[in-house]
């Protein structure tokens, strides 16, 4: 995510936003008496402040990491830096958590970490420094352990963190076998897995492609047709953006019309080529300028602009009570965490916009961070035994055609059947089946029980029936 695409609007409270929404799912279903409150409410929260000699003087850092439910472990969840982060927002991220692993069936508990900190102040040998003695902090009451809490990165982190949590979680417990799953979204070369970094932008695409595949819901938005031609305005463009945006473009051959930076909003009505865009952000540092768009100062005006489908992949609270009947896309697919307030939400389902919501749309992160996490207990890559096999089958398939046929294969179909499937195909299949799955799971409970009114509160009662069966099913709730 691009942190610097938005500020957040602290006018309704996230949490506030978050709980009320748990609260309407939670009306819909008949749980024993207080299980709901249990389930809705924050386990812990771990607050720690540290000093780091930097440039010759002590400098205090504060720090936080919120465990949910306990209902599944490890708990899971991303830690962020940033210069807003505060208490009452890891919470909230914490429970989204929760919710996010059990609507796509991954065997987590909710966590959320932040540090008070602005990572564009500090050198990269400041910031592993800090990073270290954060991680020291944490490891030392279980707030990162591969069996009970597992990181990962959020706004401000990213795999260089991440390896420096690895590693300092190693030194720390140096006999734990398992010390490289304390942690996930690590670089491949360093016990990380192919696909996890663009894996929140690709589990967005597969959201939006399972949507598609449902004329009705389709048509329930004032939309027809497929991916290919849709308009769609992104906001932010960092890793989540990035991907999301590329992967709709090569692959579905949708347009993205609109791009917001911390700069402001571009427009381009014969839709953006996304790697000329990156490059030319990374040779000018944001992309102001860049040729055949037109510029808006305030880049929230731009979420306003023309499309079909609108993709906040920033910050939360970005679409409130007072820009939302404004808002003409109608699909929003939130790939940030809590973009649209609750107020928000509300107007904006009264008027027909469809809301894929960021409990499921952006649950890519954590599917991924899951089949690394499962990498690291088993101590191998993925596709490594069958890798081998799945050449010589190809192999036999095609020499058995030839043989059925008296013909030769083709080389291009011949390559096509011998191609063995790695650990980036496995990666891919897994996540896609894990969004059309959850796409299906959440639709099924908006159809078929009338007091559901969207796919927000169904993503909700789905959450909720899963973790409450949880707590019943394991006796935590005696």
């Amino acid at each position: 995510m691009d942190k610097r695409a938005a500020i957040p609007n602290h006018k309704e409270s996230f949490i506030g936003s978050v709980n009320r929404i748990f609260d309407r799912a939670a009306a819909t279903l008949d749980l024993p008496p207080g299980l709901s409150e249990q389930i809705k409410a924050c386990n812990s929260v771990y607050q720690v402040r540290f000093p780091v000699k930097l440039r010759g003087e002590y400098r205090t850092f504060t720090g936080w990491r919120a465990v949910h439910s306990e209902h599944r472990l490890p708990t899971k969840g991303g830690i962020r830096y940033a210069s807003v982060v505060n208490q009452e927002e890891v919470e909230a991220l914490a429970a989204l958590m929760s919710y996010k692993c059990a609507i796509v069936d991954v065997p987590f508990g909710g966590s959320k970490g932040g540090l008070l900190i602005d990572p564009n102040e500090y050198e990269e040998d400041e910031l592993e420094r800090i990073t270290r003695r954060f991680t020291h902090e944490l490891a030392k009451k279980d707030y990162i352990s591969p069996s009970l809490n597992v990181p990962a990165p959020d706004v401000g982190t990213g795999p260089r963190e991440m390896a420096w949590i690895a590693d300092a979680f190693r030194t720390q417990f140096p006999g734990d076998i398992n010390a490289n799953a304390c942690v996930t979204g690590k670089p491949t070369t360093l016990g990380g897995i192919n696909g996890r970094v663009e894996a929140t932008g690709r589990g967005v695409q597969y959201a939006l492609q399972e949507f598609f595949r449902h004329p009705d819901d389709v048509k329930k938005a004032g939309l027809e047709g497929s991916l290919a031609g849709k308009r769609i305005i992104i906001q932010g463009f960092g890793n989540v953006a990035y991907h999301a945006a590329k992967f709709l473009t090569l692959e579905d051959d949708a347009k993205i019309v609109g791009i917001i930076d911390s700069k402001g909003g571009y427009l381009c009505d014969k839709g953006f080529v996304i790697d000329s865009v990156a490059a030319y952000r990374k040779e000018n540092g944001s992309i102001e300028g860049f040729p055949d768009s037109t510029f808006v100062e305030e880049g929230r005006k731009a979420l306003e602009a023309e499309c079909d489908i609108l993709i906040p992949a920033a910050l939360e609270g970005q679409i409130t009570k007072e820009n939302a009947l404004r808002i003409k896309a109608s699909v929003i697919a939130e790939a940030a965490n809590g973009p649209i307030t609750d107020e928000a939400d509300k107007l904006l389902s009264a008027k027909g916009t469809v809301i894929l919501p960021d409990a499921y749309a952006n649950a890519g992160g954590v599917t991924v961070s899951y089949f690394e996490w499962i990498k690291n207990l088993s101590h191998i890559r993925f596709g490594r035994l069958g890798r081998r096999l799945d050449e010589m089958r190809g192999q036999e398939i095609a020499n058995a055609l030839e043989a059925m046929t008296e013909k030769e294969v083709p080389a291009s179909i011949r390559k096509r059947l011998t191609k063995s499937v790695d650990e980036l195909d496995l990666v891919r299949s897994g996540l896609d089946d894990t969004m059309r799955d959850a796409y299906n799971e959440i639709r099924e409970i908006l159809n078929a029980r009338p007091h559901v009114p969207d796919l927000r509160t169904a993503a909700y009662v789905l959450a909720i029936e899963k973790i409450a069966k949880s707590y019943l099913k394991s006796g935590l709730s005696h």
